[in-house]
């Protein structure tokens, strides 16, 4: 081959070699990154690949979502997008109303020996028209058969067969074998719209709105078990701490209620040796693996006594239920009977503020050296001397453990004696009368506000003590005390704290006004129990 500038000429076949690697190294690459970019930068799409496609698309199509919000307002953005997806508005399911007394079925544990004595503490807190339940009776009582039988009361079922059950336990009863089928034979009737079935005994006393407040925080399409131990330790140990005792009441969510319902007669074959009602339902929830969740409202009431050291402390939470009355004194001390105690209770403070009912709140009259504890609704306590808040929610052992003979070591919970110092024994003033004002608001003279007040009298012992201290003593200067309070029905919608009081005027010696006048309401910003 010749050249025109005398050099030397490449040969055909190393041009081609050249040629060959040039392509395979330089220019294979560079478009394999140009594809690779078409693919992922955003740039390069102007249209949303379909639902369907690979993982790289759908990120191209996430990247191509985010270039277009930020760029609404332009026309070329405008003309891209397509018109909004319609969103398809479903109507409220019926469920998804809050919980209230009509998604509540009672289950009343009963016997027709003590029907006539005990169907009193039932037309207490029973409802007619609002409430739905039952009393579960052994046999028929004359109101079985009666077409005109008091409207007080819930409706009477009398309990199936359960002979062929097994009972081993030599000092029960076989009742508590109908008992603990409550529950299944009342999901049974397939009553509409429930999501608790709550049971209690005939002497247990419910207070509704505490009850709706308290399961209203769950989802009863859940299995949920709720309830309290008892308040002696040594029935715990006996029974279980684990086990809702069914005298202070249990709630079983239907979601529950639906599993129990299909192997409980199973769960009675396998405990025979059981004593009583409550614990086989705690074997069967054993069985289907549901704990108990503890609620300090539900009581049991396994005391003696005087249960003002019970209430008069009460923990911060809803009073749900009261029971073993039989056993107790009246809740105020001269009511003609224990019913006539809680029908005061019931027409007066429970109408009028029901989550207050039985409320703490400590304060003091620094003055005369006054410590004040508040048990809304109930009673009123005056101590002479400075007690911090710490030791007033600690209950006063005014009552006696189940076990007569046990110490204060026999309690579930802290206990204190009545007083340490002879000087310091309480003074204590009952809930008299109760009624709802209208008052003139402090900062707008033209507005009124619904205002509970209530009247509390001292409580005359037989052998005051006699005491040299010179704290004046309040049963020489103090004969009433009013408590003026605002309704507060969210009180249980916020987390759980204890109410503020504050002393508005104490009496004086020389002075015929005897009253102690005191505010009770949510603590102010920086307000405390201040020792």
């Amino acid at each position: 081959m010749s050249s025109d500038a005398g050099g030397k000429v490449m040969p055909k076949s190393r041009a081609s070699f050249f040629l060959y690697g040039l392509l395979l190294y330089v220019l294979l690459p560079v478009l394999a990154v140009y594809v690779v970019a078409f693919a992922l930068s955003p740039f390069y799409s102007g249209s949303r690949p379909p639902a369907g496609g690979n993982a790289v698309a759908r990120l191209a199509a996430g990247a191509d979502g985010v270039r277009n919000s930020s760029s609404s307002s332009s026309p070329s953005s405008a003309m891209i997008r397509g018109p909004p997806t319609p969103v398809a508005r479903t109507k409220p399911r019926a469920d998804a109303a809050p919980t209230g007394l009509r998604h509540i079925v009672f289950g009343i544990g009963a016997s027709a020996s003590l029907w006539e004595s005990r169907r009193e503490y039932i037309k207490l807190w029973w409802r007619p028209g609002k409430m739905r339940g039952f009393v579960w009776l052994d046999k028929p009582v004359p109101e079985y058969y009666s077409r005109n039988s008091s409207t007080e009361l819930p409706g009477i079922k009398i309990s199936a067969d359960t002979s062929k059950f097994p009972y081993t336990h030599g000092a029960g009863s076989r009742s508590a074998l109908r008992i603990s089928r409550i529950v299944s034979e009342s999901y049974r009737l397939g009553l509409p719209g429930v999501r608790w079935f709550v049971m209690g005994d005939d002497d247990t006393v419910f207070f509704p709105d505490n009850l709706v407040d308290v399961l209203s925080k769950y989802d009863h399409t859940q299995p949920y078990y709720i309830g309290n131990p008892s308040e002696s330790h040594i029935q715990n140990l006996i029974f279980s701490y684990g086990m809702a005792f069914g005298g202070g009441g249990f709630a079983i969510s239907r979601a529950l209620a639906a599993q129990l319902a299909r192997m409980q007669d199973g769960c009675i074959h396998r405990y025979p040796a059981l004593y009583g009602s409550d614990d086989r339902i705690h074997a069967c929830m054993s069985e289907l693996g549901v704990p108990l969740t503890r609620h300090l409202g539900f009581h049991q009431c396994d005391i003696w006594g005087d249960v003002l050291g019970l209430l008069g402390s009460h923990p911060v939470v809803p009073l749900v239920t009261l029971h073993h009355f039989d056993f107790l004194q009246p809740l105020f001390p001269g009511a003609r009977s224990r019913t006539a105690a809680l029908r005061r209770l019931f027409k007066g403070p429970v109408r009028l503020d029901p989550p207050a009912v039985a409320q703490q709140s400590v304060c003091y009259d620094r003055e005369k050296q006054w410590t004040v504890s508040v048990s809304w609704g109930f009673a009123v306590v005056v101590i002479r001397g400075v007690l911090s808040p710490r030791e007033m929610e600690t209950p006063m052992r005014t009552f006696l453990n189940w076990y007569k003979r046990a110490d204060y070591t026999a309690y579930s919970f802290n206990t204190r004696p009545v007083a340490r110092n002879p000087c310091q024994r309480p003074q204590v003033y009952y809930m008299r009368r109760s009624r709802m004002e209208r008052r003139l608001r402090r900062r707008n003279a033209n507005a009124t506000v619904l205002t509970t007040v209530t009247e509390y009298e001292r409580h005359r012992v037989v052998n005051p003590v006699r005491c040299r201290w010179r704290i004046s003593d309040p049963a020489t200067l103090l004969d009433r005390v009013v408590i003026v309070k605002k309704p507060d029905p969210d009180l249980w919608k916020r987390s759980p704290r204890r109410n503020c009081c504050r002393v508005v005027s104490s009496p004086n010696n020389g002075t015929n006004d005897r009253t102690m006048a005191v505010d009770v309401g949510v603590c102010r910003d920086g307000e405390f129990a201040r020792v």
